[in-house]
């Protein structure tokens, strides 16, 4: 509309006559300045009511996102672009800037079991949050990282130096267990032989090894003597420069023990240089003209220098040893002895800091000092051996590395100034109690007031004090009057700890199987007694896959009852089979009757109408030589299609028989459904109807095997329950989840529109077992019904 009225406005000017006047015209010009006044009034009103929402991919593979990707996400949500925040690869947040506030709700202890056992107590959650994703179970809380418990990085002088402390929650026994590093190396401290790479490692991380590709010309070192614990180490490092042949190595450094430097040389390169790289190397045109040391030189002096039993240590020095082309059978690599989550690596000069609290490769220096780098590399592993490998997983590397690179995108949008200001505020704090910079921190220090409500809540101080006395009732009263204060709050819900123990959630999940493995299973019958079995296979197969199928010879005529192993399957063969003529027989298909499942036509409906199934339908029948291309180019033809999910076996890893077809509508969806019914009745192989499981939820049913209990390890013995009957504890649970449901629907409604909310079931980790969190996100809109 107003590009309309802008177009006309100009139009009208063009033809003026400047030379001429009259009030006629006048008058005109009157109207059209008013009008051009109201317009930019209108514009500007309309900017203000810009809506901030969400495009989150969060469908098929992509449903289970870790808690790195959650804080990116809450990250952008709370500083944006113009604080150096990026947004998250799995979701877009348009509009951020005009996000009203971040509000995040913790059910702490709660798992997506608990969601989906109780999915009937959750009225509100699972209708007023448009994304729905899995988070791994975690045996912490960590959004704490974001409240307090996080990273404070205090620089302590001592007689050995300057040492970098972090405050932070110790990892529990079964994190410490789970952790790459003590999977590897264990708990207990070891000699440096423990951490030697093998020479499958070296294979793997491509050392330079006698026999290995490209390594024909290379130098042994000839240090072959075996090694013991008191062998001498050396810590090794070059630098580079870019030459016609390619990257030829500039400067050496060899560093013993002591931190003593026995060798820091310049070498020649036999190709000519066509770049420095001065900014890393250090090297310039200048400083190597008058070197005269070549290449061999260096290499027989190395073989002098080092004892025949010596050990290498270096940061991914397989890169140095190619440099130098020489082969040397014992290293240790601090690239992957302090190990990261998915192989990936820590930088030398974050683990130097972090670790060692030594800063290095400076700014404000010239390139990297290989003397400087091969020390630094020295006195890591020379850390890693005193202290043990249960104390460098204490150190929490993961969580300091994300704090930090929060911090240096803070300095590199000039907010230096504002969080020495906010330290200055806390200057008055007593001597020896230390002011922990997390997540709140940083936001308070961009000018937002941050807020945090749990029983165990904040002191004055930033630490951590037990209130235990407070009740759920409480914070969400606190909660109501003082979010809209805060433009990030994090409030945390808790469970009593009766109903988190482990013989309670050992019967929940037990129960949970059982219901599941009822809803997947159909009985149809009856059959003559000389029925054929595959072909009444065949016909069912069509609904989805089959995980089993057992005759029935009890009855007076043969039954069979069939266990599907996604819940579409199961419905689509009660609805499309029940009253079907099926190899000669009309027969009935019905699921079975139990206490569990009384409520599973109104559990079925509800899932139907979940949010995260509104617009996707599920589709069976496709067949084993399509591919992935022909199935899209099958579907093209569909309006508003957005995205199509084909599963694969877990085992196999081929393509099922079924698909999950997501529209950006509901109305498409219908008209596909309808289209597909259609053709189905003109003779098409394809079956479809109303999705019910969302994608995370889909994965989940599909890993598990609902006749397996393997995965609830219990220390002691849990009683077996039958399924008929619940428990007084289970009841209790369901009041009690019932209630949390509630609160978050009160304080949900209390916020204004274009909040973003996030809800977070953290999961639980424990040595007796371990259950997947689940997180919801939404953006509140008043137009939405809660």
């Amino acid at each position: 509309m107003f590009a309309s009225e802008r177009v006309e406005a100009i139009s009208v000017m063009g033809h003026k006559r400047p030379h001429e006047y009259n009030e006629e015209e006048e008058e005109s010009q009157k109207t059209r300045k008013k009008r051009k006044v109201d317009d930019t009034g209108q514009k500007q009103h309309k900017h203000k009511e810009k809506k901030s929402h969400l495009s989150a991919e969060l469908f098929g593979e992509e449903c289970e996102l870790s808690h790195e990707q959650v804080y990116e996400f809450l990250k952008y949500a709370a500083l944006g672009k113009r604080h150096n925040a990026t947004q998250p690869s799995w979701c877009h947040i348009y509009h951020q800037r005009h996000l009203a506030r971040v509000v995040v709700i913790v059910l702490q202890e709660v798992s997506q079991l608990y969601f989906y056992r109780f999915y009937l107590q959750f009225k509100h959650l699972r209708k007023a949050f448009q994304h729905r994703f899995s988070l791994p179970p975690t045996s912490a809380n960590f959004i704490d990282s974001m409240c307090g418990e996080g990273i404070s990085m205090k620089q302590q002088n001592s007689n050995q130096g300057s040492t970098s402390v972090c405050s932070r929650n110790i990892p529990k026994n079964s994190d410490l267990q789970k952790d790459a590093i003590t999977q590897k190396y264990g708990e207990e401290k070891q000699g440096l032989t423990s951490y030697l790479l093998t020479l499958e490692e070296m294979r793997k991380y491509d050392y330079p090894l006698e026999g290995s590709p490209g390594c024909g010309n290379y130098v042994h070192t000839q240090c072959e003597s075996p090694r013991t614990d008191s062998s001498p180490l050396f810590g090794l490092d070059c630098e580079m420069c870019l030459t016609k042949m390619g990257s030829e190595v500039t400067r050496v450094s060899l560093v013993d023990a002591e931190g003593r430097c026995i060798m820091d040389e310049l070498i020649k390169p036999e190709s000519q240089i066509v770049n420095y790289l001065t900014r890393y190397s250090g090297i310039t045109q200048k400083i190597l003209l008058p070197v005269k040391t070549k290449l061999p030189e260096i290499q027989d002096k190395l073989k002098k220098l080092l004892p025949r039993d010596a050990v290498l240590v270096g940061h991914s020095l397989n890169a140095d040893l190619h440099a130098l082309q020489m082969i040397h059978p014992s290293v240790i690599d601090t690239s992957l002895l302090f190990a990261r989550h998915r192989g990936r690596r820590f930088k030398l000069k974050f683990l130097a800091k972090a670790v060692l609290g030594k800063e290095i490769q400076c700014e404000n220096k010239v390139g990297h000092d290989p003397t400087e780098d091969a020390e630094a590399a020295l006195e890591l592993l020379q850390y890693f051996i005193e202290q043990g490998p249960k104390k460098v997983v204490e150190l929490n590397l993961e969580r300091v590395l994300s704090t930090t690179k929060l911090m240096e995108s803070l300095e590199q949008k000039s907010m230096l100034q504002m969080q020495e200001n906010e330290i200055q505020k806390h200057s008055s704090d007593p001597p020896g109690i230390p002011t922990p910079w997390c997540f709140l921190d940083y936001l308070s220090a961009t000018g937002q007031k941050t807020l945090f409500l749990s029983r165990k809540e904040l002191a004055s101080s930033g630490l951590y004090q037990n209130s235990l006395s407070t009740s759920n009732k409480q914070i969400l009263k606190r909660a109501i009057q003082e979010v809209p204060l805060s433009s990030f709050s994090v409030i945390q819900f808790a469970l009593h700890s009766e109903h988190v123990a482990p013989d309670l959630l050992a019967e929940v999940c037990e129960k949970m199987r059982i219901q599941l493995a009822d809803m997947l299973t159909v009985y149809a019958g009856p059959f003559h007694k000389d029925f054929c079995l595959k072909s009444v296979r065949r016909e069912f197969k069509k609904c989805g896959p089959i995980r089993s199928l057992t005759v029935l010879t009890e009855t007076h005529q043969p039954h069979i009852c069939i266990q599907y192993e996604v819940l579409e399957a199961a419905q689509l063969a009660v609805e499309s089979l029940n009253g079907a003529d099926v190899a000669g027989s009309c027969i009935k298909v019905q699921r079975p009757v139990t206490v569990m499942m009384l409520d599973c036509d109104m559990l079925l409906k509800e899932l139907e109408m979940d949010i995260e199934n509104e617009g996707v339908i599920y589709v069976a029948g496709m067949k084993k030589a399509q591919t992935e291309r022909d199935l899209q180019e099958k579907f093209r033809h569909f309006k508003d299609l957005q995205a199509l999910f084909w599963p694969r076996d877990l085992k196999s890893g081929k393509h099922r028989n079924y698909c999950f077809l997501k529209f950006q509508t509901s109305e498409g969806a219908l008209g596909a459904l309808q289209e597909i019914n259609r053709q189905r009745a003109e003779g098409s192989h394809l079956r479809s109807r109303k999705g019910l499981t969302p994608s995370h939820l889909h994965r989940w049913i599909c890993q598990m095997d609902p006749n397996d209990r393997k995965p609830i390890q219990l220390a002691h013995h849990v009683k077996h329950m039958k399924k008929e009957q619940l428990s007084t504890s289970e009841q209790d649970i369901r009041k009690k989840l019932k209630q949390l449901d509630c609160s978050i629907k009160k304080l949900y409604e209390s916020l204004e529109d274009n909040t973003l909310c996030v809800v977070l079931l953290p999961g639980v980790n424990r040595l007796y077992g371990s259950c997947s969190g689940l997180g919801l996100i939404g953006i509140k809109d008043g137009n939405c019904a809660c």
